[in-house]
């Protein structure tokens, strides 16, 4: 938690952004698992809520009264019974006062704000609920459908959230910094285990373990695998095989809830075959374009563009592709080698803020998504870049046999893919690189001190030196 003006400051801009009404802002609750008492670990406060009233206690609901200028945190004190299996915990008063909001009431009381709220009519704007109990909360409170809440959640205050959650404060980036170190920990541990005959299980459970020792926990579900081709490869029970690349995309979260995301791909064996390193040298150049383009005022759409000419240039000179380069990348051609976007967001949540919207979040009224063409429809970051913004830089290049297959039945993009070279790379898996770059006065630098190594004599070098 930061100091108690941080989030005094930030209630009060928030105040002048919405301009009146009342903003009521929902906390968590505990999430069960498997049964009632055995709940997800560790508790999870919603980031909108950390981020105005700092508190990591469950059952909790901000207000802010606008036209009374008055701000109430609700919540129920804990019973001797919780106090008995948990230990002591402050009061629901002294949190409040921890972060500066005078007034405190039990939940009961919430209703009757909203009620009289609703009497009055007065606008009441909450964000769009993503977890079904708070769904039901509002449904009891304000007469909501949840199947109308996302359209009834309040457009007024989710632009003025995204607007003051895109650009980081100086004590945000340096919480930032820390995830960045314990996201180094992680994958060079990933690194030093990734052999021949270990599991991608174990693998990832290493990992893991690192950012619940280091941190709260994993920014994402850690991704580990041999198939580097399938985005979200979980970890399982297959044995690493040498001559195959592992993917490893995995990030920590800070005690105080800021995140890392980074990705970096490895040889099992620990040296990169030539095939490996063609492809892997790409992906390389196309990452580090990113650093020489992304600077205050230019779209992160046209920098994910230039990556996707980059790239494609490249795959020309390995007669994967070929014509014009231009208009393959109007065609969407690329997209056969790399279907997801350059990047997203970054701070509290691994994708940050995408809970309100990813076209509120990544863009806006100048810069509207394409969401019609394969690829770039998976675009979650395209609009201008400010000084303070975080995002990922993550160009990749994969080889999904079922989309091969498909494309190639179709005809699609032929006279861009050499289909006949593309059938023999379909054991080959996937690359993908990614570091998280703040956007600085007039360019961008990476966060984290240290680098993850990623460059292919280095991370030869590391995994042949720390093994």
């Amino acid at each position: 938690m930061f100091d108690k003006q941080t989030y005094v400051n930030r209630r009060a801009r928030l105040r002048s952004l919405v301009n009146d009404g009342i903003i009521i802002i929902f906390g968590n609750n505990e999430s069960p698992c498997n049964y009632p008492s055995n709940g997800y670990y560790p508790f999870r406060q919603d980031s909108s809520f950390l981020y105005y009233f700092g508190l990591n206690r469950d059952g909790l609901v901000g207000v802010i009264d606008i036209d009374n200028n008055s701000e109430t945190v609700f919540g129920n004190d804990i019973d001797i019974e919780d106090i008995v299996w948990y230990g002591s915990v402050d009061s629901v008063h002294d949190l409040a006062a921890q972060v500066g909001v005078e007034h405190t009431a039990p939940m009961r009381a919430l209703k009757n704000t909203c009620n009289e709220a609703l009497r009055q009519k007065r606008r009441i704007h909450f964000l769009p609920p993503y977890r079904h109990d708070i769904k039901i909360q509002i449904f009891d409170l304000l007469g909501i459908h949840p199947v109308q809440q996302k359209e009834a959640a309040s457009m007024e205050l989710i632009k003025a959230v995204v607007s003051m959650r895109s650009v980081k404060e100086q004590q945000e980036i340096e919480e930032l910094e820390r995830a960045a170190e314990i996201g180094y920990l992680m994958h060079t541990t990933a690194m030093r285990l990734t052999r021949p005959g270990v599991t991608e299980k174990f693998v990832g459970g290493q990992v893991d373990g690192i950012a619940h020792s280091y941190g709260a926990m994993t920014s994402f579900p850690t991704i580990y695998s041999q198939h580097g081709e399938i985005m979200h490869g979980n970890p399982s029970m297959s044995v690493l095989q040498a001559g195959r690349l592992a993917l490893c995309d995995a990030g920590a979260e800070t005690i105080n809830n800021y995140c890392s995301d980074n990705t970096r791909t490895m040889p099992v064996s620990g040296t990169f075959t030539q095939r490996q390193l063609e492809i892997y040298s790409i992906v390389e150049a196309c990452h580090d374009h990113v650093l020489e383009v992304a600077k205050p005022g230019v779209k992160y759409f046209d920098v994910h563009l230039a990556v996707c000419r980059l790239m494609t240039e490249r795959l020309k000179e390995l007669g994967l592709m070929k014509g014009d380069t231009d208009e393959a990348v109007a065609a969407g051609a690329h997209a056969m080698f790399l279907p997801h976007g350059l990047g997203h967001m970054m701070g509290m949540d691994v994708h940050d803020m995408e809970g309100l919207g990813q076209t509120n979040v990544g863009f806006d009224e100048e810069t509207r998504p394409n969401l019609e063409q394969f690829g770039t429809n998976a675009l979650r970051m395209g609009r201008r870049l400010q000084k303070g913004f975080v995002v990922t830089d993550e160009p990749g290049i994969y080889f999904i046999p079922a989309l091969i297959d498909e494309w190639k039945a179709d005809g699609h993009c032929k006279e861009f893919i050499n289909f006949d070279l593309l059938e023999t790379y379909k054991d080959f898996g996937g690359i993908r690189i990614e570091d998280d770059i703040l956007i600085t006065e007039d360019g961008c630098r990476f966060i984290g001190e240290k680098r993850i190594p990623y460059h292919p004599k280095d991370v030869e070098a590391f995994m042949q030196n720390n093994q």
